[in-house]
């Protein structure tokens, strides 16, 4: 809304009316306005909570092999973040733009999904909260939604990359005069590394076009789920999920910033993206409202941000990646949401495996991953056999597993932006 004020303003030719129009100053102001946001409205969030005694039930105490038990602790801390996002997006971003409405119904959508869960296993006392499959069915929806508004919106297009081969052997990297529906995306380590969707669904013929459309839109689906998933799984420990999110903000903010200019998207070698700059200004604003929740999120949390900010969180760090043609990067760059969930996946379906054949085997002390850092073997299951029962070789506090988490990270993501320039 501001940004429109102010460009009315200037042509009226008020002075500083201008400064507006540069995308620097609004992510800039974006990050400052929602880190203050989630500091003052946190405290005052988290009072409220207190006052009315709203808190999750206490964290399983005999995992913690520094028998630290948290009672008390306010839940639903997502709603900090969602507000700190909203607020300055709405007061600094360009709301006609399609993106940034996108990711705005994003944030709503799987922020209230999240809080649905959040709010059953509190006021209805179910341990599981909100059953699974509502939960994939609200990511899947949301997934589709982005995918067909990218597919069919004449505003979600890009100018493609082209190498121009020059007389001395160099190599000029150009962009087409005019916008197009792609569906290309970006592949990490390849020369020319563009992946076109509908190559893939050559063998349709001449429906390889729309069958490829369709495929994006199920990849979209695909990824908005399992980065949601993932960061789902990824908050167990105090400011893990926070932390994490935040620095995969960063590497993410700076991908868009390079899409959203002809210039350095030239120098990268990649598409440029028209529009995208107003995911620069919305990331902004969540690496801010990140910041900002940690500072009562850290160890000792004064609230978890339960499933109302995980959930939402992986859903914004996958459709940002899709709208702007990376999401092949997300392995590299959300490598830890990727490990959590993989080491979930193989330890249910190793026990179901040896289960069937009258065995009880796992594979890790526990999962997600994390918690196998902090697990003693004294703890472990007595009726069950542990493939990995000597790793690690002691336990580790909270506060060390998490910040080791976050150094990982910053290697993941300083690696996928070397991913632009590595081929």
């Amino acid at each position: 809304m501001l940004y429109y004020l102010f460009r009315f303003l200037e042509v009226y030719n008020i002075p500083g009316a201008h400064i507006w129009s540069y995308i620097s100053f609004r992510s800039l102001l974006a990050l400052i306005l929602s880190l203050v946001i989630s500091a003052w409205f946190g405290e005052k969030f988290i009072k409220w909570m207190k006052r009315r005694n709203i808190s999750e039930t206490a964290r399983d105490v005999s995992i913690d092999p520094f028998g630290v038990e948290k009672k008390g602790v306010p839940t639903m801390g997502g709603v900090i973040i969602m507000v700190a996002i909203l607020v300055p997006v709405l007061l600094l971003g360009r709301m006609r733009n399609t993106y940034l409405i996108l990711m705005i119904i994003t944030t709503v959508w799987l922020g209230f999904l999240g809080f649905l869960d959040d709010y059953i296993k509190i006021f209805r006392k179910k341990k599981d909260g909100l059953k699974g499959k509502y939960k994939i069915v609200g990511q899947v929806s949301i997934g589709f939604i982005v995918g067909l508004v990218l597919w069919l919106s004449p505003d979600a297009v890009v100018r493609e990359n082209i190498s121009i081969p020059q007389q001395n052997q160099e190599v000029v990297i150009k962009h087409k005069t005019e916008p197009v529906k792609s569906l290309k995306t970006t592949i990490p380590f390849i020369k020319n590394h563009n992946l076109n969707y509908s190559d893939i669904m050559s063998f349709c013929g001449k429906h390889k076009v729309a069958a490829g459309w369709i495929l994006f839109v199920i990849m979209t689906i695909i990824v908005v789920t399992a980065v949601s998933n993932g960061a789902n799984l990824n908050d167990g420990m105090d400011g893990m999920c926070a932390g994490n999110s935040a620095i995969i903000g960063v590497a993410l903010v700076i991908l868009a910033y390079v899409s959203a200019h002809i210039g350095y998207a030239a120098y990268f070698d990649i598409m440029y993206i028209p529009g995208s700059q107003e995911l620069v200004v919305f990331l902004a604003a969540f690496i801010g409202a990140m910041i900002g929740f940690l500072w009562y999120n850290a160890y000792p949390a004064q609230v978890f941000m339960g499933d109302t900010g995980s959930l939402m969180i992986g859903g914004i760090i996958g459709v940002c990646a899709v709208i702007i043609h990376k999401e092949l990067l997300l392995p590299i760059l959300c490598g830890i949401f990727f490990i959590e969930s993989l080491s979930v996946i193989i330890q249910t379906q190793w026990f179901k495996l040896m289960k069937k054949k009258g065995k009880r085997v796992r594979v890790f002390r526990a999962t997600p991953i994390h918690d196998t850092f902090r697990r003693l073997d004294s703890q472990l299951d007595a009726t069950s056999t542990y493939i990995l029962k000597g790793w690690p070789h002691r336990p580790f506090h909270e506060s060390k597993i998490t910040i080791r988490f976050w150094i990982t990270t910053i290697i993941l993501a300083a690696l996928t932006i070397i991913t632009l320039k590595i081929r």
